[in-house]
């Protein structure tokens, strides 16, 4: 593993994890990651970024790693995860920045950008688009759609269940989660057919090993931050769904008028089920530009890391940060 600043920040009502690389006067951009990865996911554009001159910081987001996990679902509601960032841009200073983010990392980068509209002068998300507040919480729909069958998200909310069945195995579970939405994996690895009182990965064949984009050095340290930390708090993001769209009444109809890019693998199964999401972000973000990487599953960053590099050095740069 490459040697990065590591340091601690205490907010209001957690302790930040924080891992740092680069110049400490560049341009300074945050890398938000998703479910279930962490810091480490990053390290392909960690090194690429600060290599060109910039200032990066990769959070271990709440609930992850050696930041702290409040028991709490409330505690985990979009507007609490945009105030760990916004906090921590406080503390450090600072006034201009690039905010990118994959998987659920990316709707609070999306919502830093309305939020923080001086401070967050570009915005990126990878693999999960952004269309505006939706008439009503996602999982309510997700609830008439699957009545009597299997979703998921479905299934985190039931406390305690998912978080159980994560941790009875972590390297079976992240070895799951990694091949189930790479771009090898045929059909959606999101929707399965079966009874909806299910378990999540009880019929799913484990590889024993994981994909060749995620080497041993790399599983270990995904593998570690879950043995630390659990699962109940990353789990806990998806019990707010309800919290979230109230939350966020103040920002309905509010556009991100600052540039932005979107990213995502052809491969992945969440450009299926967000399509039409996909294809109104440019009502919602007038500035956006999309690319849509070949041979590419949902773990965006470290399947095709080269590509994705250039395409965040290229759009910096293009909009002269």
């Amino acid at each position: 593993m490459s040697a990065y600043h590591h340091q601690m920040l205490t907010l209001s009502d957690i302790r930040l994890s924080l891992y740092c690389s680069g110049p400490e006067t560049g341009p300074i951009v945050w890398l938000l990651h998703g479910f279930p990865e962490c810091w480490y996911s990053w390290r392909h554009q960690i090194d690429a970024l600060s290599a060109a001159g910039y200032r990066v910081y990769a959070p271990e987001m709440r609930g992850y790693g050696q930041t702290s996990a409040p028991q709490d679902a409330e505690a985990y509601d979009l507007m609490s995860l945009c105030g760990d960032i916004r906090q921590a841009m406080d503390q450090l200073g600072h006034q201009r920045v690039a905010m990118i983010g994959h998987d659920w990392g990316a709707p609070v980068a999306w919502h830093l950008a309305l939020l923080e509209p001086e401070r967050v002068q570009l915005v990126c998300g990878l693999s999960v688009p952004y269309g505006g507040r939706p008439r009503k919480p996602a999982i309510n729909m997700i609830r008439e759609l699957y009545q009597d069958r299997f979703h998921y998200m479905l299934y985190f909310q039931k406390p305690g269940l998912a978080e159980a069945e994560m941790a009875e195995n972590i390297p079976r579970t992240m070895r799951l989660m990694m091949h189930g939405m790479s771009a090898s994996k045929t059909g959606n690895a999101l929707v399965q057919d079966k009874a909806a009182d299910a378990r999540w990965l009880d019929d799913r064949e484990d590889p024993g090993h994981p994909p060749a984009w995620c080497p041993d050095e790399a599983f270990a340290v995904y593998v570690q931050t879950f043995e630390r930390s659990g699962f109940h708090g990353p789990v806990n993001w998806y019990r707010n769904f309800e919290r979230n769209w109230a939350l966020t009444e103040p920002l309905a109809g509010q556009q991100i008028l600052q540039p932005a890019l979107f990213l995502i693998g052809d491969r992945d199964p969440v450009g299926e089920l967000e399509a039409y999401t996909i294809r109104k972000m440019p009502e919602v973000i007038p500035r956006v530009e999309q690319q849509v990487l070949v041979d590419c599953g949902h773990w965006i960053q470290a399947e095709k890391p080269d590509q994705v590099n250039l395409a965040l050095l290229d759009w910096l740069k293009r909009h002269h940060y």
